[in-house]
């Protein structure tokens, strides 16, 4: 058993899945010599080549584009965004190709398309956003964002090895923020399944990602200060959702708040809500309240970063409109 953080746990994913498939490579920019904006490709290129780990052109949809093609014929490619705002470049390919390959002429796409997401750095707009809304509605691609290093491996493990293409949501505040004990063998996470990261019995937080860590902060902070009991649902997997775990916490603790660090029009709150609101309404005794960002660009001031983004104080607020229903 070795302590990890969630950086080296991606980095990790990357050397034991080529170790294990000579089909998997790594394309992107800037991912062989100098090993990533972060480093999370570093000695990728020393290990395993030039053939294997290409640095491309600053061009995403191409990218993409190449990675499609080597998946019809049997590799399989993980493309990193250096940032993942600059996949909406590729948002043509992914969305008018790749997720319609299967469906339109039968043609395998086993491909990653992964990169650092995310606000809380002081990115300002064009470096810390969370565009997994925009794919939400996308059949034939699948979205992952996991929260913990252990999920950062398993999934992009488990994500390298499905036969779709997966857009893989790494959360940069987290690269070197959280550390995790990593189990020793093939380590996997299953793509499509929830997780419970706190038990509780009295209100129900659901989210993902880096809002999972505040959810929990503010979970202990209700226990201690209101005696209030919450349970935290990481989903990981955005697309396909868990609804069977959504529905067991409404079913258990009757009140729900959804978390997320997306903007609050058109975010994934919006269809947790709706799936609630669907299957599980009659189990409700509140309101389905959010906790989202404001729909603003993020800006780089530390102060109206704070301001925009969702903070502990903010899912404590809603927690206790929740338990006052």
């Amino acid at each position: 058993m070795s302590e990890v953080t969630y950086l080296e746990a991606i980095r990790e994913a990357l050397f034991e899945e080529m170790d294990r498939d000579e089909n998997v490579f790594c394309l992107g920019e800037d991912i062989g010599a100098y090993g990533g904006a972060f480093k999370v490709t570093e000695g990728l290129m020393a290990k395993y080549g030039e053939e294997r780990v290409i640095d491309t052109p600053i061009s995403e949809a191409a990218i993409i584009g190449a990675a499609a093609g080597a998946a019809h014929m049997g590799m399989r490619p993980v493309c990193e965004m250096q940032f993942i705002d600059f996949i909406s470049t590729g948002y043509d390919m992914l969305t008018n190709y790749v997720a319609t390959a299967r469906y339109r002429s039968m043609l395998p796409c086993p491909m990653v398309v992964r990169g650092p997401s995310g606000g809380y750095v002081r990115g300002g707009p064009f470096h810390s956003q969370n565009p997994e809304a925009a794919f939400l509605h996308t059949p034939g691609l699948k979205i992952v964002y996991p929260a913990t290093a252990s999920d950062a491996k398993g999934l992009l493990k488990s994500a390298i090895r499905d036969e779709d293409c997966v857009l893989y949501f790494e959360h940069k505040y987290l690269y070197r923020r959280i550390k995790e004990q990593m189990p020793d063998g093939d380590h996997l996470t299953p793509i499509g399944k929830a997780r419970i990261a706190r038990e509780g019995k009295d209100v129900s937080i659901i989210t993902y990602a880096a809002t999972v860590w505040k959810a929990l902060e503010a979970a202990e902070q209700l226990e201690k200060e209101d005696g209030l009991s919450v349970e935290v649902i990481d989903l990981r997997t955005i697309l396909p959702m868990d609804d069977e775990a959504i529905i067991a916490t409404v079913k258990k603790t009757n009140r729900v708040l959804i978390v997320h660090e997306d903007t609050r029009t058109g975010g994934v709150a919006g269809e947790i809500t709706a799936r609630i609101n669907e299957n599980a309404f009659e189990w409700l005794d509140a309101p389905v309240l959010r906790v989202t960002a404001a729909d603003v660009p993020l800006p780089y001031s530390p102060p109206l970063e704070d301001y925009v983004l969702p903070q502990t104080s903010d899912i404590v607020l809603g927690l206790r409109k929740l338990a006052a229903y």
